[in-house]
């Protein structure tokens, strides 16, 4: 399916939300083997952009703007692709860096394309008590203020692990499905809006009474 296929499919799910708020795409994470050994430093050395420091990581990493995507192979010729918006997209990447690569004489194939992870986000444009969430979720929840600013929110079914801002800013992660991205967030809706946070709303003759 191309581009425009996906962006037509995503549309058609987002008519049905009930809660009137759909999670965006904003990464696409996803793997395929070049099947070839390659050398990174000579990678690195024939494309100035790339970046290499085998101390710190044993891949070398790539950056494209178009489709705007970033790359992490390493010496035995599997690369990891992330950045990219939608599936369609996310294969495009990798196989324009299957090809750069090809170009500085590497015999690069494309095998075992696989869509490994689909990341969404949205607002759900209220605030929210984490404190009273992860207490009565206690079970699925993890919340410690002090070390992370977001409660850790782990669905069973489907199996997506949700970050809570209490900005009301909800981040999806963990699935390869973006139809589970859109269940995951109408099933947590519902418990987000029991946590909202009362907004207490104040006009100038009681702020000019405080003074």
């Amino acid at each position: 399916m191309d581009e425009q296929g996906f962006e037509e499919k995503q549309s058609v799910k987002l008519q049905n939300h009930p809660s009137g708020i759909a999670p965006t795409i904003i990464n696409i994470v996803s793997t395929v083997n070049l099947d070839c050994k390659l050398d990174l430093q000579s990678i690195k050395l024939q494309a100035p952009t790339a970046e290499y420091n085998p101390q710190r990581h044993p891949a070398v990493v790539m950056r494209i703007r178009a489709p705007e995507s970033k790359a992490q192979i390493n010496s035995f010729g599997m690369m990891v692709c992330t950045g990219a918006k939608n599936e369609s997209q996310s294969k495009l990447a990798a196989s324009k860096y299957a090809a750069i690569i090809r170009k500085m004489g590497f015999p690069t194939k494309f095998k075992d394309f696989k869509i490994q992870e689909i990341v969404g986000s949205c607002d759900v444009k209220f605030p929210i008590h984490l404190e009273r969430l992860a207490n009565s979720h206690a079970a699925c929840s993890s919340y410690n203020p002090v070390l992370f600013p977001w409660l850790i929110y782990e669905m069973k079914q489907p199996k997506i692990v949700l970050y809570i801002f209490n900005s009301g800013k909800i981040h999806l992660k963990g699935t390869k499905s973006r139809d589970e991205i859109f269940t995951a967030f109408e099933k947590i809706y519902p418990v987000l809006t029991e946590f909202r946070k009362n907004q207490q709303w104040y006009g100038c003759s009681s702020i000019l009474a405080i003074f």
